[in-house]
This record gives C-alpha cells, sequence and structure tokens, in this order.
C-alpha cells in the first residue's frame, strides 16, 4: 500500500494495527500524521488543551519495536489516542478546565483509564478540552476557552466531552476518552457526527470518583463503532480503587458486533412522551428508523412511560456542583465559570428531603425501564433536539431556561438509570450540521447498542470533515 501521510491520518484503529501487523505501516508514521492534524486543525477548533509530542513520539517509537518483534501488546497497540482533562495520566497535567488548579506540573499517577490505555501501548498524545470541571453540555470555560464544531467553526462542539469529539471527527488521534453524567458523550458525539458509548455504570473504573458519583460513566469516542468496541476490551476492565465498580465485564466487545438483526425488538420514541424535537431532524431520525427495520429488526412505536425526570436530575446535579466547589478555597471562587457557582448555589440551598425525593424517582425510574426492556430489547430516539448552536453559549439564543439539561432531553434520564447508551451519526439535518440517534438498552446489555450501532453504521456510512469548515443553511 502506498499511504501519504494524509491517508494514514484519516484511517481508524482497525486500518492501523492492520497494516501495523503487515510490516507496511509504522505507529511512528501513524503518530507523526496524528500530530500534523493536531497542528494544522487545533487552532480552529480548540480541541486539545495540551499535547505531549515527546511522550508519544516515544511511545510510537517503542510501539514500533514491539510490531517489528511480532509481540504487540493488544489490538490498539500504537494507535493515537487521547484523554480528556479530567482524567489523571502521568507525565502530563490535569487542569481540568478551571483556573482554580493553578499548578502546571505533570501528574505523576495514571487513572485506571490512563494506565489500561497506556498498559495496551496506545501513543497518548495529550489531553482534550473540558469546560470546567465539566459541568455543562458545551465546551468552554475560563482557562481553555471555547471549543468550536469542525462542520462549522461558528457552532459549538457540545460538551462536556467536546474536545474528544471534535478530535475524533478531524481525527487528531484516532481513540479518544469521555466521560458522560448527563449527556457528556453523546452530546458532542451528536453535535459533531461520532460515535460515542456511555457504557452501564461501573464497567469502566473511575477514580479519583467524580463529584458527580454514579450518574458519571466514562466510555470511549471515536470515528467507528468497532474503535470504540477495541477501546472497551482494555478499558472495561476491574480496578480495585473504583469503589463504585462493577461485575461480569464482557470478555470481548467484538463480539456479535457484525450479528444480524433479526427478532431484535426495538421501541422507537421520537420524543420519551415529552420532549419537542425540529421536524428536520425527525425526518433524519424517521429514516435511520427505517434503516433498522429493513435489516430486519422489529420496531414498534411507542413512549417508555416515565414523565421528564429533569428535576430529580436536577437535584442530583446540583448537590453535585455544591459539593465540588464546596472543596475549591472561597477566595479562588472568582476564578470559576459563574455558571457552575449559580448551580452550587442551588445545589447548597436545597433540602435533604428533596434530595432524597429525587433519589427516589431515580430508583422508579429504573424500575419503570427495566420493566420496559422485559418487552423491547432496545429503545431509540433523536440524540439531541437540536443541531449544534452558536458556540461561546450555554443554550441556543432565545432559550428561556439557559440550562443546558432543557436542550438535551434525550440523554440525562439514562444516566439517572445508568443504563448503556449511544450515539451514532445518521446524516445531516437541513442546516447541514450532523445528527445522531440515540440508543439505549437494559443495564448489562451494551452489546445490544453495539450490535445496532454497528449495523446502521454499515448501511449508512459516516461522512467525516476533511478539515474545520463553515456550514451555513442554504
Amino acid at each position: 500500500m502506498n499511504s501519504t501521510k494524509t491517508d494514514v491520518g484519516a484511517m481508524t484503529a482497525v486500518e492501523l494495527t492492520r497494516l501495523f501487523a503487515q510490516g507496511v505501516l509504522s505507529p511512528v508514521e501513524a503518530a507523526r500524521a496524528a500530530l500534523e492534524r493536531i497542528a494544522r486543525f487545533n487552532p480552529d477548533v480548540n480541541a486539545y488543551c495540551h499535547v505531549d509530542e515527546t511522550g508519544a513520539m516515544a511511545a510510537a517509537r517503542a510501539s514500533e519495536a514491539r510490531w517489528r518483534a511480532k509481540k504487540p501488546l493488544s489490538a490498539i497497540d500504537g494507535v493515537p489516542s487521547s484523554i480528556k482533562d479530567l482524567t489523571l495520566a502521568a507525565g502530563m497535567p490535569t487542569r481540568k478546565g478551571s483556573r482554580t488548579i493553578d499548578s502546571p506540573l505533570a501528574g505523576v499517577v495514571d487513572a485506571p483509564f490512563s494506565q489500561r490505555m497506556r498498559e495496551a501501548g496506545a501513543v497518548l498524545l495529550g489531553k482534550t478540552t473540558t469546560p470546567e470541571f465539566g459541568w455543562k453540555g458545551v465546551t468552554d470555560g475560563p482557562l481553555t476557552g471555547i471549543t468550536r464544531n469542525p462542520w462549522d467553526v461558528t457552532r459549538t462542539a457540545g460538551g462536556s466531552s467536546g474536545g474528544a469529539a471534535a478530535a475524533a471527527a478531524l481525527n487528531m488521534g484516532v481513540l479518544h476518552q469521555g466521560s458522560d453524567a448527563g449527556g457528556s458523550i453523546r452530546i458532542p458525539c451528536g453535535f459533531c457526527g461520532v460515535f460515542g458509548m456511555k457504557p452501564t455504570f461501573g464497567w469502566v473504573p473511575q477514580w479519583p470518583a467524580s463529584a458527580m458519583t454514579t450518574l458519571s460513566h466514562l466510555g470511549p469516542v471515536s470515528r467507528t463503532v468497532a474503535d470504540s468496541a477495541l477501546m472497551l476490551n482494555i478499558v472495561a476492565r476491574p480496578d480495585d480503587r473504583d469503589w463504585y465498580q462493577g461485575a461480569g465485564f464482557p470478555t470481548d466487545w467484538m463480539d456479535g458486533l457484525d450479528a444480524p438483526l433479526a427478532g431484535v425488538r426495538i421501541a422507537y420514541s421520537r420524543t420519551l412522551g415529552y420532549a419537542s424535537v425540529r421536524p428536520d431532524i425527525l425526518a433524519r431520525i424517521d429514516t435511520a428508523v427505517a434503516v433498522l427495520a429493513a435489516l430486519g429488526a422489529s420496531v414498534e412505536e411507542t413512549d417508555p412511560g416515565f414523565d421528564d425526570p429533569i428535576e430529580a436530575f436536577n437535584a442530583l446535579w446540583f448537590a453535585g456542583a455544591a459539593k465540588l466547589v464546596d472543596s475549591i478555597p472561597e477566595d479562588k471562587r472568582g476564578l470559576m465559570d459563574p455558571g457552575l457557582l449559580a448551580i452550587a448555589e442551588a445545589g447548597r440551598s436545597q433540602s435533604i428531603l428533596n434530595y432524597m425525593r429525587a433519589a427516589n424517582l431515580r430508583a422508579a425510574l429504573g424500575e419503570t425501564m427495566a420493566a420496559f426492556h422485559h418487552r423491547y430489547d432496545l429503545l431509540v430516539t433523536p440524540g439531541l433536539p437540536i443541531t449544534a448552536f452558536e458556540a461561546g453559549r450555554n443554550a441556543p439564543e432565545g432559550d428561556p431556561n439557559g440550562n443546558w439539561v432543557h436542550w438535551t432531553p434525550f440523554t440525562y434520564p439514562f444516566n439517572l438509570t445508568q443504563q448503556p447508551t449511544a450515539t451514532v451519526p445518521c446524516g445531516f439535518a437541513e442546516d447541514g450540521l450532523p445528527v445522531g440517534l440515540h440508543i439505549v438498552a437494559a443495564k448489562y446489555q451494551d452489546q445490544r447498542v453495539m450490535q445496532a450501532a454497528f449495523a446502521l453504521e454499515q448501511a449508512l456510512p459516516p461522512v467525516f470533515p476533511e478539515k474545520p469548515v463553515v456550514r451555513r443553511a442554504g
């Protein structure tokens, strides 16, 4: 194969490692291609807040030697990858998007996710941007500024894993770590047109624990479902540092990925019974669902039967924000995002009875969804009711609430229930911006989500931007 660096920069993990094994391509070439793309594209989108070129090239050279000796550490050995800047990675600073963390010194400890990736031989390129402490559904903040959408740099990339999603869309690295406590993987993946998976809670160990505790999941962001499956094979493994970790981990996330959809029972809910979705987005979702039916799935249009749980979610979310802000020295709080301080104050002022009511509503929602999945293997919905809006805002212009949760009604319910969910790109809206289909399964049925996402991806191959662009309607 005669690969140019541009070709290498557009490859998936599956493609790269196949060529590594054949001796046709080197991890050093792949790392250089990724770093060159970062140098070209990052000024326009601000996906990375830290790039470790020296560390990445050293890791790539070590990987090259292993592949030459035919002793790779894993199926992602040598693949260019990134870590979100909420997650510890030895040798890199962890600033969490906050000016309150004023030491630029590199960390000396890997979180479980970073450690597993490093043990597998992945080439860690650097840290991707996040809003301050990952508190909202867009990626901008006082430390790192605005992360922009590769499909239109005047629009938001979404958040809080906006840096990871923007990097994936432009293949500034191939495998990216995200985190999701209310939609923070699925929102930016939907806005940027890439795949993102929120596994069942506890299957990807998280340490130190998130301020949002049992709402927060770690997972992969990538261009393809298969690449995310490769990544989950590495990171979805026990780690005793995570007190909340699960059990019964899948042995191989690639297993059954290409299984036919015949006999799979899918419930299609266009609104969950309470959301308002733009008609052009619904048209894209309708088409994607029709594809799933044509592939053999049994599809029935129905709602899962719960009311909008936003008040319960906000009670838990705001309490987590209050705990987080209270851990910051008082003299530094003036450096923080005012929006984060506002929800922290709301969390601080609520009663313990209100918090416990929210916990009870959460339990009831989990029971409702568990019963629902006795009848249906999967629930599919729109990923988002809108496409990416103007960058630098917490909500679309004219939104009466101003709170990010109000414009992402399909994501946060399934953080409350801890279910596996994914967003898979399924085309573009009338404004030329990406639309994603949201797929939900019962707890521990993650591979059903991956199976449906893979089938849709094969039928509707995703399209990615060649470079950061400005795309306007009409």
